[in-house]
């Protein structure tokens, strides 16, 4: 039977389990175990505990479950809604001020947890009903919220950007600074698009009201004093010192990612035991138990997907796909398109961690012959990514937002996320354009060549 037949048999099984419902890391791990039994020496089944623990015995898997767990912390407590309060105390006279201070607040938010579910959760429980409270349509504050949420994949510390590290064998410390300019380039778009769309509901609420209609909560103005607002800022400064330090421990060269993942997480756990006064096993125990959860349940998936990709590399069809690729001869753009295509169609049905480590062995080598930047490609496939947060039919985000505000109907929320999806288009066309804007700040910290 031809490597290419393997291939194509091996993808349609893939997606079959998948579809039947099966949970993604059993579905990878057992269409991987089928095909070493009917295309493998009979040995080979010996050793898949073995290549299973060689592949994530990378120290830098180490810093998924410490991030995890700094972001339970953080969005386990309080701390997610009182850096909510605090940046709209400060932006609520700004047209639009309440919608930006939902994307500023989870652009920080995810900075600290690096989680896209977590940052909606925990800013949407406060945001959504405070947005409706005050005019906002449920589309327009839905769409807000989940779009902002997808900030937490981009955004350092990212555990997807952790995972296209290793399988792309780059520098993790310049992914991570690759990821903060596009990340600002979408809080400026989102924020933009917030305040444009403030302005056309609030004129359409001020027609209404003028010819005899209801008034709306739009037009009630909302009066802070400066004592209000100052009271707010000590619930934000300990957090965006967190973020800060860790930065600066990070790429100051003074920690590798994964003691500085593990000085993140113990600082979280020190912050909210001192401001927010969780300190008792009993107030300790969902965070431990959410990051036990969560990363067993990703730390699953890596392993099923290494033992995936490891069947793909022996019967050579990762090796076939890529070269078929080459063989196409398409332009340099043209195939940027094509993978770029690809992962669009797979996030309407797979989480970025299996993107990642289903793909990498097929579309890296041809990118890397092509000639592009491999981190520079990194932050383009995270926003493309990004989409499959918020694109049904699985886009996590749209269910966590419909969990957190049931009474909003999912076609509301599609339609309210749809706006966002284009300005990550636009985004992705302006990284093309002008690949500066993700690799200047890393080229200027580590140097051009520096890794």
């Amino acid at each position: 039977m031809s490597v290419g037949v393997i291939g194509i048999l091996y993808g349609l099984g893939t997606l079959l389990l998948m579809f039947s419902g099966m949970p993604i890391a059993f579905a990878l791990g057992g269409i991987a175990v089928i095909f070493m039994l009917i295309f493998m020496p009979g040995a080979s089944l010996d050793t898949i505990t073995l290549n299973v623990y060689e592949e994530m015995a990378n120290i830098t898997l180490l810093s998924i479950p410490l991030f995890i767990l700094k972001g339970a912390a953080i969005g386990k407590s309080r701390a997610g809604a009182d850096l909510y309060l605090a940046i709209h105390a400060w932006m609520h006279k700004i047209p639009g001020g309440l919608g930006i201070a939902n994307v500023f607040a989870s652009a920080l938010f995810a900075a600290m947890s690096g989680s896209s579910p977590a940052t909606c959760s925990a800013i949407g429980s406060a945001g959504i009903p405070e947005m409706r409270s005050r005019g906002y349509s449920p589309r327009f504050a839905a769409g807000i919220i989940a779009a902002g949420g997808t900030l937490g994949i981009l955004l350092p510390p990212s555990i997807v950007m952790i995972l296209f590290a290793v399988a792309a064998e780059q520098s993790l410390g310049r992914l991570f600074l690759a990821g903060i300019g596009p990340g600002i380039l979408l809080v400026v778009l989102f924020s933009a698009y917030a305040a444009f769309r403030y302005k056309k509901e609030y004129q359409e609420a001020l027609d209404i009201w003028k010819q005899g209609g209801e008034k709306s909560a739009y037009l009630d103005a909302m009066e802070l004093t400066l004592y209000d607002k100052t009271r707010l800022l000590p619930r934000v400064i300990p957090f965006v010192t967190l973020l800060i330090g860790v930065m600066v421990v990070l790429y100051g060269g003074y920690a590798t990612p994964s003691e500085t993942a593990g000085l993140g997480g113990l600082l979280a756990l020190f912050l909210i035991a001192v401001i927010y006064k969780v300190w008792r096993p009993s107030q300790l125990s969902p965070i431990l138990a959410s990051t036990l959860k969560e990363s067993t349940m990703l730390m699953f998936i890596i392993g099923m997907s290494l033992l995936f990709s490891y069947v793909m590399s022996y019967l050579h069809i990762s090796q076939s796909a890529a070269e078929s690729i080459v063989v196409m001869s398409l332009s340099k753009w043209a195939l940027l398109s094509v993978i770029l295509l690809l992962v669009v169609v797979l996030g309407f049905f797979l989480p970025p961690v299996s993107i990642i480590l289903m793909t990498a062995p097929i579309i890296l080598p041809p990118l890397k012959a092509a000639g592009f930047d491999l981190i520079w490609f990194g932050v383009v496939m995270t926003i493309v990514m990004e989409m499959g947060l918020i694109h049904p039919p699985v886009g996590l985000n749209i269910f966590v937002i419909k969990n957190i505000a049931p009474d909003i109907p999912l076609r509301d929320i599609i339609w309210g996320v749809v706006p966002f999806v284009g300005l990550m288009v636009l985004a992705v066309l302006l990284i093309c354009l002008f690949p500066g804007i993700a690799t200047g700040l890393p080229d200027a910290v580590f140097g051009v060549s520096g890794k």
